[in-house]
C-alpha cells in the first residue's frame, strides 16, 4: 500500500510539471489545488486501472470513481480532509488514504475491526471501534459510503465469496442499527480474489480477512460545492 500511494504522489509531481511552471505563478493556493484536482483525478484512475483492474473493484476505485474535480473538488477534498484526520485519531489502527476527494480506510486485526477464520460475526472490540467511525460519519452526514467485504485464501472460492458478503453484511447492518442511513451505504464483497498481503503466512491471512470502505461525496454534497465555488 505505501509503494501504491506512493506511485500516486509521484504521478501528482508529473501533473504539476504537466501544467507548466508559468502557468501556475499567479495561481492562489485554491486555484492550484483545483488545478490538481481537475488533472490529477484522470492519473489516479489511470494508475488504479492498471495496477487494480477495474477501477471500481476496490476502495480507492470507488474514490476515483466519484472524482468531480475543479473548484468544487478542491472544496470537498478540504471537508474529506477534516474527516480522514477525525478518523485517525479516534481509530489509531485503521488504515486512512485520502485519495482525490475521498477517503478510503481499511479495517483489520489492527485497528481492532476483524474476523476470525471462517467468522462474520462482530465481536466486542469490533463494535466499539465501528462505534468510533459511526459518529463521524453522523457528524459528515453528505458522503455515501461503500462498504467491501474480503477474506483469505483457506477455504474453495465460491465459500469465501459468501463469506465476504456475509462479512460486509455484519457491519452495513451495524451501521444501520445505529443511525447511519441505508441511502448512503452500498455493499461490495470479493471473497479472496483481491488479496493485500501474503496468503501464504498466518499473519497476513489475518490482515486479509478484512472490511475495506470508501466515503464519497453525495450528490447533496457536490451541488453544495458547486454552488460556494461558483460564488467566490
Amino acid at each position: 500500500m505505501k509503494n501504491f500511494v506512493l506511485k500516486i504522489s509521484l504521478s501528482l509531481v508529473l501533473v504539476l510539471s504537466l501544467l507548466g511552471c508559468d502557468a501556475m505563478k499567479n495561481t492562489n493556493n485554491t486555484q492550484r489545488g483545483s488545478a490538481i484536482g481537475a488533472a490529477g483525478g484522470a492519473i489516479l484512475g489511470g494508475i488504479l486501472g492498471n495496477n487494480l483492474g477495474n477501477g471500481n473493484n476496490t476502495a480507492l476505485g470507488a474514490v476515483i470513481g466519484g472524482v468531480v474535480g475543479g473548484a468544487s473538488g478542491a472544496y470537498i477534498g478540504n471537508r474529506m480532509d477534516e474527516q480522514a484526520k477525525r478518523i485517525e485519531e479516534e481509530i489509531p489502527g485503521a488504515e486512512v488514504v485520502r485519495v482525490g476527494e475521498g477517503i478510503a480506510v481499511t479495517f483489520d486485526e489492527n485497528s481492532g475491526v476483524y474476523f476470525d477464520t471462517n467468522q462474520d460475526d462482530l465481536n466486542k472490540d469490533s463494535k466499539e471501534s465501528l462505534d468510533k467511525l459511526i459518529k463521524i460519519l453522523l457528524e459528515y452526514p453528505k458522503t455515501n459510503i461503500v462498504i467491501e467485504g474480503h477474506t483469505d485464501s483457506v477455504g474453495n472460492d465460491i465459500y469465501n465469496m459468501d463469506l465476504s458478503r456475509r462479512r460486509a453484511s455484519s457491519v452495513v447492518d451495524h451501521l444501520i442499527k445505529n443511525n447511519v442511513s441505508s441511502n448512503r451505504l452500498t455493499m461490495k464483497y470479493f471473497g479472496e480474489d483481491q488479496p493485500k498481503y501474503d496468503n501464504g503466512t498466518a499473519e497476513g491471512r489475518a490482515k486479509n480477512r478484512r472490511v475495506e470502505l470508501a466515503i464519497v461525496a453525495n450528490e447533496e454534497f457536490k451541488k453544495e460545492a458547486e454552488e460556494q465555488t461558483s460564488q467566490n
